[in-house]
């Protein structure tokens, strides 16, 4: 019930972030966004259709749509998430800040509108529009969502051309960019955490080494070499991404034949990082 609750103010957050960034740093200087708001600013410009309840309209039929495919939870997010943007929107109508840079405002629009998707998709909502599309890419293509969401938003912006002329655009594609960018920092957190896998003939004083030096836990998982069909151990190590830099001297200064290979995770949970029961 806590979860539920935090999870529903941070997705309300979130929405007024979006809102905010449409309202204040979008509108008042005549830029595109991309997706389903994207379209309702062209209505806007165009015909002075409100963004709020154009919005509105269009996320729910496309949510209507694509319900099914999205799991029960996501779907009721989804449902809060619009409701709240939409009516911040409303609310939010005619703010502005006093800065005339075209660039200043595409930054600072894209990071706020970026941190206010970032919000939602985290707590498992979505704006609905694109997002729902970016999240079934991301289901069924393995994309990565905000990639996902940047490719179709720069198509749609790309369609405002003819609204907002060439130089804005450009402006609009620079802001949908850093909007991309905060979502994967809000997504995946400031300090990503990193698997690392390493095969070492001197793996039993990497390991000791990284038990006395790092506290962090290592595992060995057993396979097997194709040519040699000798069997091997690789060890399987999660570390954050300030500790990698000593794990890689560890293993550097043991053996400098050893093999390591570095992937980045986008969520961790377990002794030592985030509480499961916190999630």
């Amino acid at each position: 019930m806590k979860k539920t609750a935090l999870d529903l103010l941070l997705i309300a957050i979130g929405a007024l972030a979006f809102a905010l960034g449409i309202n204040v740093f979008v509108i008042p200087h005549e830029l595109g966004e991309g997706g389903v708001v994207g379209i309702t600013i062209i209505l806007y410009y165009a015909l002075q259709w409100s963004p709020g309840w154009s919005s509105f309209i269009i996320n729910m039929t496309l949510l209507a749509i694509g319900y099914r495919l999205l799991p029960k939870k996501t779907v009721g997010y989804t449902l809060v998430a619009v409701a709240m943007h939409a009516w911040f929107l409303h609310l939010t109508a005619g703010w502005h800040v006093a800065s005339n840079d075209l660039m200043v405002n595409a930054i600072f629009g894209g990071a706020v509108i970026g941190f206010g998707i970032g919000l939602i998709i985290r707590r498992d909502g979505t704006t609905a529009g694109t997002v729902i599309i970016a999240r079934l890419m991301n289901k069924y293509w393995g994309w990565n969502i905000s990639r996902a969401l940047l490719v179709c938003d720069v198509l749609v912006a790309a369609g405002s051309y003819f609204i907002i002329g060439a130089e804005k655009l450009m402006f609009t594609i620079i802001m949908l960019v850093v909007a991309t960018k905060v979502i994967d920092l809000v997504t995946t957190g400031v300090n990503p955490q990193k698997s690392v896998t390493i095969i070492s003939k001197r793996k039993d004083e990497i390991a000791q080494k990284v038990n006395a030096q790092m506290d962090r836990v290592v595992t060995v998982v057993s396979g097997q070499g194709y040519d040699t069909q000798h069997a091997v151990d690789i060890l399987y190590i999660v570390v954050n991404k300030k500790e990698l830099p000593l794990l890689k001297n560890i293993v550097k200064n043991t053996d400098r034949d050893a093999f390591l290979t570095i992937h980045q995770l986008q969520d961790v949970f377990g002794k030592g990082f985030v509480d499961l029961q916190k999630s």
